[in-house]
Order: C-alpha cells, then sequence, then structure tokens
C-alpha cells in the first residue's frame, strides 16, 4: 500500500504480491491454476468427443464467438468482484444497450435530429450506459447498501425499461430486419465483422481450411474476438503493471485501510461499475451490427455466467483476489461447453447448467483453498 501511495507501479505478479517459494509452490498460490486444468481437460474431452470437429476451421470460429462474449462482460465482472463489488445489472445491460442502438438506427437520433449512424448510435448509447454505471456505483458508495441489492434492483429496471420502450415505440419486444451496415459503414465492421483473417489464410496455404469445392471455407473470427483480446489484454495491464491495480487489490482486500493509505476507494469502485456497463455495451454492439437485430430478452442471465466465470477463474467472492488469465480460462471452458451441443449431438444442451453448478461450486471451494495457503489461514 505504501508503494501504491507513493505512486509507484512495480513489477509484481497480478494475481497477488505474497507468492514465495519454489515453481509448485507458487503455482499452488496462483489463482488461474485450477481453471487451467478444467480448460485442458474439457479442450482434450470435447476434441475427442467431437472427432476433432470441434476444432476444425468453422467450429473454431463458431466456439471462439462465444467463448469471447463470456469473456468481454466476465473481465468486467472480475475487476468489480476483486474490488468487492457485484454487478448483476449486466444482463439487463446488454438487452438495454441493444434496444438503444437498434432504436436509433431504425428509427433516428432522439429530439428529431435525424438518421442515426452506427457511431451515433453506439456513442449515444454508450453514453447513457456509462451514465447508468456512474449512477449504480454512487448510490452503493454514498448508500453504503449492498452492491447485490442496488444492482439487483438495476437488473429489474433496465429489463422493465427495455421491454416498454420496446412496446411503446416499435410496438414489439424485437427488431429486425435492420440494413447491414457492415456492408456500408467501417464503424459497424469493427462491430459485426471478420478479424484476423490472416489466420485462415495461413491455414488455408498450408493445405487446411479447404471446403469440399477446392476453396476457402472459413475467412476470419468475428469481430468480438479482437475486443475480447483487447479487452482482457488492457484489464491484465491494467492489473499487473500499473497503480491503479494495486488500487482495485487494496480497495477489495481492506476498504479502510485502502483508504487510510491514500486509495481513492469511491473512484475506483464507481469506475469500475462503469466499465462493466462498457463491458455489456461492447457486447450488446457487437450482437446488433453482426445479425442486425435486436431483443429484449438479449442478455438474460449473462450477469449470473460472467461471475460464475470469474469465479471459475480464480476470484474470489470476497474480494482482493483475483486474475484476468483465469477468467480467460474460464470463458474458454464455459463457451466450449456451452457450445458442445452443436459438435456432440448425444449431449443434450441441458447439461450445460449442470456442469456450471459443480464445477463452480468446486471452484468457490478450491478458491478458499487457495487464499488460506496465501494468508495463512487468516
Amino acid at each position: 500500500m505504501n508503494e501504491a501511495k507513493a505512486g509507484a507501479a512495480p513489477e509484481r505478479s497480478e494475481a497477488d504480491r505474497l507468492q514465495n517459494g519454489g515453481l509448485i509452490d507458487r503455482l499452488k498460490q496462483r489463482p488461474e491454476v485450477g481453471a487451467f486444468v478444467v480448460m485442458v481437460v474439457v479442450i482434450i474431452a470435447i476434441g475427442i468427443a467431437s472427432g476433432g470437429n470441434a476444432f476444425n476451421p468453422l467450429g473454431l470460429k463458431n466456439n471462439l464467438s462465444i467463448i469471447a462474449q463470456f469473456g468481454i462482460i466476465a473481465t468486467g465482472a472480475c475487476l468489480l468482484m476483486i474490488a468487492g463489488d457485484f454487478d448483476l445489472s449486466i444482463g439487463s445491460m446488454i438487452g438495454f444497450a441493444g434496444m438503444s442502438m437498434a432504436m436509433m438506427l431504425k428509427w433516428g437520433l432522439p429530439f428529431g435530429l435525424g438518421e442515426a449512424t452506427p457511431a451515433a448510435a453506439f456513442f449515444l448509447t454508450l453514453a447513457m450506459t456509462l451514465g447508468i454505471g456512474w449512477c449504480i456505483g454512487f448510490i452503493v458508495v454514498r448508500s453504503k447498501l449492498s452492491s447485490f441489492i442496488v444492482t439487483l434492483a438495476f437488473l429489474f429496471f433496465l429489463r422493465g425499461l427495455t421491454e416498454v420502450c420496446f412496446r411503446l415505440i416499435n410496438r414489439s419486444t424485437q427488431i429486425s430486419g435492420l440494413p447491414d451496415f457492415k456492408e456500408t459503414s467501417w464503424f459497424a465492421d469493427l462491430f459485426g465483422g471478420e478479424v484476423f483473417s490472416w489466420f485462415y489464410d495461413v491455414w488455408f496455404w498450408l493445405g487446411g481450411n479447404i471446403n469440399r469445392a477446392g476453396d476457402q471455407w472459413v475467412d476470419g473470427f468475428d469481430s468480438r474476438v479482437m475486443w475480447w483480446v483487447i479487452v482482457s489484454v488492457v484489464a491484465y495491464y491494467v492489473l499487473s503493471r500499473s497503480q491503479v491495480g494495486n488500487w482495485i487489490y487494496a480497495t477489495g482486500d481492506n476498504r479502510e485501510s485502502a483508504r487510510a493509505n491514500g486509495v481513492p476507494v469511491n473512484k475506483v469502485r464507481i469506475s469500475l461499475f462503469m466499465f462493466t456497463a462498457f463491458c455489456a455495451t461492447l457486447f450488446a454492439a457487437c450482437q446488433v451490427f453482426e445479425t442486425n437485430t435486436a431483443d429484449a430478452a438479449k442478455g438474460n442471465l449473462k450477469e449470473l455466467e460472467a461471475i460464475a466465470i470469474a469465479v471459475v477463474g480464480g476470484t474470489l467472492m470476497t474480494g482482493g483476489f483475483g486474475s484476468v488469465l483465469g477468467v480467460v480460462f474460464g470463458a474458454v471452458t464455459f463457451g466450449l461447453v456451452a457450445n458442445a451441443v452443436f459438435f456432440i449431438p448425444a449431449i443434450d444442451g441441458a447439461y450445460y447448467r449442470v456442469f456450471v453448478g459443480v464445477v463452480l461450486l468446486t471452484a468457490v471451494f478450491l478458491n478458499e483453498s487457495v487464499r488460506k495457503r496465501i494468508t495463512g489461514g487468516i
């Protein structure tokens, strides 16, 4: 904490600064080790059960699309949980943001300002969602109420507001048939287009990624993969190499002690609520510009999946301990299992929820065990 107060940002491990001993001891203290082991087991199991189809060119693209969705929102949830808070409004924020963008793209900008471009629809929506995120954080820090209760209230409020607006303006809770803005707008293509085409080009040149006609089968990954990588890298850097990372860990570990050492606890917490709102908006933008549709039900239960992935990735429910790398492992695991039904027909989709429940409960016990080893049982 003295380092944070002095303004230094020392080289340190992302997950914890108390690691010592040999390699095995250090690995045992990493919160993401369990998530990595589960991820490897799932990759091998699904690869074998699907006959390799889960990782052929199209399978890899589809899997990474789902994984990236999970990863974007779980990263926001992870940082907030490390600081000791929860956001149960993430899923409803996704639905609200998608509704806002789609309504503007269909009916024009508010107050009769004219036709909306994809950029205008996105940034106006982002301004609203960041404002809502700020409002949630402000209520939590000022009222000293549990973030669980405050965000639960916003979960219902935003979901209801989304449905009301859809019905009043659009006469339906769905919007479909929007123009394919990817064809005319580079901005829309950033969210709904394809990226990293070089990867599949190389695969094709190496003799793979070929369809039955002998042409290149898949051209690139969905844009959300790029955004997931960006969000993850930035979040990792913030936690690992910046003073803000020290502040986040300190806030979740002991708020009063952090405040006494000069950490702007309230600003950190409010900023992280805004970050989860940003992640939800990013998620919604990728959906709207890829599918050219919006639905009031979008994002349903995504807040619980985001929290579950963060916990499986090694983030403690009590705060002060977690890892973006663990979230990456957790997102890969959840994404593969959620999508397994498309590659392994014998698997009932309901088993995904069984898997989530079992892995989540196991992760909670493992994370607590890791915490006790590091803190000496405190």
